[in-house]
Parts: structure tokens; sequence; C-alpha cells
């Protein structure tokens, strides 16, 4: 879900977050590292969420290999004359994270005026409380910064669109989300292929 959130860069925790946050190639490597002890980014430490992780690894693992972008998204993205930060906020046991991050590096690196960082949201609750998605704290939160005039430009997450309204359908008809929906969100993902994902992020571009 892409928001158009023009605003002045005052809040300092905004400004430390942009200071200390991770490349995409420094948060995987802090992600292993973690795993190596059998631990997990983030306060909560669980089996579960050890399991998330372990799955994720392996998805982006698959996504930075097979993502494509078409050549028409390619020669959109390379057209932009933007210089913007995507500040995104999200955690290792993130499924929707390990689905969106690839794509996001995949932009970035096609764009020397994006540059892509990342930080841990447990490790930054006064923040992820000012990017709150409907209430909550969901994530990934990209947070697109103009680097020029320091003007928060728009914001985008947790999902993709379709997925978004997969979701928002599902909550309304059965109240949350059960684990058969949530494969069947996987599902999708996997289908999609990165598409829905990399089309809302160009057309993030175009806010700036």
């Amino acid at each position: 879900m892409m928001e158009n959130n023009r605003s002045q860069v005052l809040d300092p925790v905004l400004y430390s977050a942009l200071e200390e946050a991770l490349s995409y190639e420094d948060f995987r490597s802090e992600v292993q590292s973690l795993l190596d002890t059998n631990r997990v980014t983030g306060i909560q430490q669980s089996d579960a969420y050890l399991h998330y992780t372990l799955m994720n690894e392996k998805r982006m693992d698959r996504w930075e290999k097979t993502f494509k972008m078409s050549d028409d998204q390619v020669e959109q993205v390379r057209a932009f004359s933007g210089d913007v930060t995507w500040l995104v906020i999200t955690e290792g046991w993130c499924g929707d994270g390990a689905h969106a991050l690839p794509v996001m590096k995949r932009i970035a690196d096609l764009n020397e005026g994006i540059a892509l960082r990342i930080v841990i949201r447990d490790e930054w609750p006064a923040l992820m409380d000012a990017y709150l998605t409907n209430g909550a704290r969901s994530i990934p939160k990209l947070i697109m910064i103009d680097n020029g005039s320091g003007v928060v430009l728009a914001t985008w997450g947790p999902r993709p669109a379709k997925a978004t309204a997969m979701v928002e359908r599902e909550k309304q008809e059965k109240g949350t989300l059960s684990p058969e929906f949530r494969a069947a969100l996987q599902m999708w993902y996997n289908k999609d292929k990165g598409r829905d994902i990399a089309g809302d992020l160009i057309r993030l571009l175009s806010l700036e």
C-alpha cells in the first residue's frame, strides 16, 4: 500500500535511523550471524520466529536469483532523476519483507539516485510508531526521503496493492488471518513473481 506523505524530516529519531541504518548486504549478514547462534532479529525469540527466518533466508536467496523486471520497468527506473533514500523498517522473520527486499534491492541497483537502507523494527519503536499502518506496527514499511530537501515524499508497505486487498478482505470476512490464508498468500507472491511489488515501487518514484 502506497501513501503520499510529504512532510519535513524534523524528527531526530528519523535522522538517527538514517545514520545507523544497514545496507541490504549488512542486513542479510546480521540476520545470518544471529541464525548461527539460533537467534533472530528483534526482541522476541522463539522457535516460530527462528523457523520463519530460516524460510525467509531461502526465499530471499531465490528471489535474488529469479526476480526479473520487464524492459519497460528497467527503463522507468533508470529514467528516475531524483536523489532519494528508501529507509525500510523490517525484521528478519517478516515474510512480506522477504518478498519485498530483494525487489527493492534490484530497483536501487539500477539507479544511483536510489539508496536502500534498512533498520530493525524492534530497535526503533519510536520510528515505527510514527509510520503505522492503520494503527498497527506492520512491516515492511518503506519511507522515501528526498536527500536534498529532507522531505518525506511517501511511504509504502507492508504489502503490494493486490496482496493488501486480499488481506483486508480476509480480515473483514473472518476477522483474522488463518494459517491456510497465509499459505495461500505465499503462493500468490510466488505466482506474482514480484511484479506487483515492482509496479508499486516504480509508481512511488513518480512522487519525487
